[in-house]
This record gives structure tokens, C-alpha cells and sequence, in this order.
């Protein structure tokens, strides 16, 4: 799937009973790919293109977060190896397994 079809498909993908309670924003920045702005509040998810401010920013190549979309790669492995990259919030960050 491509990045940019991955979000914006994901607030019609996504699970709100998982999600509940949960309010949280995210950037993402895949390397060659964009930016994207996604914010989760009490079960709703909305993105958009471009970044902006929010609890967390990850950033990765877009043959890793490929990867972890897919389910080949760890986000957790990722991280650790430096293949995944998180600033701000790292207990929101956690939450996003929710997500994916």
C-alpha cells in the first residue's frame, strides 16, 4: 500500500472502540514521501497532509514504515535500531500500537 493511501484510508480503517479515551497528535514524516498531521480524539481519527504541532513526531524511511505497515517489521525493533525515529511524547507515541 502506498503511504499516502495508508492515510488516507486510516480514519475508515480504524478500530473507535480501541481508540476511546485516547487524544493524541502525531506527525508523521516519511522520508521522500510527506508529512502527515494525525490526530486521534476519544475514538475519531483525522489526518492531514503537511505537519504541524502535536505530542509526537516519527520519522522513518518509507521502505520501513512499508514494513511496519505491512507487518514485517517491528515498530518497536525499529526503534531500537534507529530505523524509526520519535520526538515529544513517547507515552503517546506507545499508544499508537493501537493503531496499527
Amino acid at each position: 500500500m502506498a503511504t499516502k493511501d495508508f492515510f488516507d484510508s486510516l480514519p475508515s480503517r480504524a478500530d473507535a472502540t480501541k481508540l476511546a479515551g485516547m487524544n493524541n497528535s502525531y506527525v508523521f514524516d516519511i522520508e521522500g514521501e510527506g508529512e502527515w498531521l494525525v490526530t486521534v480524539a476519544d475514538g475519531q481519527i483525522s489526518v492531514a497532509e503537511g505537519g504541524g504541532d502535536a505530542d509526537a513526531t516519527i520519522s522513518t524511511s518509507s521502505e520501513t514504515f512499508d514494513k511496519i505497515v505491512a507487518g514485517d517489521q517491528n515498530p518497536t525493533t525499529a526503534y531500537m535500531t534507529g530505523k524509526l525515529k520519535i520526538k515529544g511524547d513517547m507515552g503517546a507515541a506507545m499508544k499508537l500500537q493501537k493503531l496499527f
